[in-house]
């Protein structure tokens, strides 16, 4: 299916996901729903770990395809916090679209990902 034509949208709904990251650097996050497309405006990585620094990889998953990261093993020093996409330069996941990734070390990190669940329908 196409995406929705942002240009005569029904509604735009604001939404905000907190994930805790694991080891796993694949573990889907967010995935666009069906007739759907969603404006990512910011990820923002946590370090919770007072005295570890810690890597985050992240990266797009398009629907049925493998995961292409835009972050992969950045550091984020302990009790810190990285902004990886901000308003400048959000971007659009399309139905089936995922954002997946995770961490050097479980626990250590937090994701904080705001977005705009966007319908035409």
């Amino acid at each position: 299916m196409a995406a929705p034509n942002i240009v005569n949208v029904t509604s735009i709904l604001g939404e905000v996901d907190q994930f805790a990251l694991g080891t796993t650097l694949t573990t889907t996050l967010i995935t666009a729903a069906s007739n759907k497309v969603y404006k990512i405006n910011s990820i923002n990585i946590a370090n919770i770990d007072g005295t570890n620094d810690a890597a985050v990889t992240m990266g797009i998953v398009k629907s049925g395809g493998s995961q292409i990261n835009f972050a992969s093993t950045i550091t984020v020093p302990a009790d810190a916090t990285l902004v990886l996409i901000d308003k400048n330069n959000g971007f659009y996941l399309e139905e089936g679209d995922a954002i997946a990734g995770g961490a050097s070390a479980t626990g250590d990190l937090t994701a904080t990902i705001s977005y705009e669940i966007i319908d035409d329908a």
